[in-house]
């Protein structure tokens, strides 16, 4: 899974039958950092995900499964929105105690 951020949305009135009903989300790439990283991508809301909010998406096959429609034209889904992050970026040096 990827984390991203929804920054906007896709309208299709003619499109692949298979992606009939589907919520289509403008979805940037982000680092641990919360930098973008890449270029944006179109993904299939699994989840009611909105514009501003973060998301873990999904790619390739692991998306047509989330959004169970396995003869669709998926290369993403976003399945879920992210409420917090924790990560260590990088360790903290030690520190001498002296007594």
């Amino acid at each position: 899974m990827h984390i991203g951020k929804i920054i906007g949305t896709v309208v299709a009135t003619r499109k692949n039958e298979e992606l009939l009903g589907s919520k289509l989300m403008i979805t940037q790439p982000l680092d641990l950092e919360m930098k973008p990283k890449g270029e944006p991508i179109i993904a299939v809301d699994t989840v009611g995900a909105g514009v501003g909010e973060t998301v873990l998406f999904t790619t390739g096959t692991a998306g047509r499964i989330a959004a169970r429609k396995m003869d669709a034209p998926i290369d993403a889904a976003i399945v879920g929105i992210i409420d917090e992050i924790d990560v260590l970026l990088r360790e903290a040096p030690d520190k001498e105690v002296s007594a």
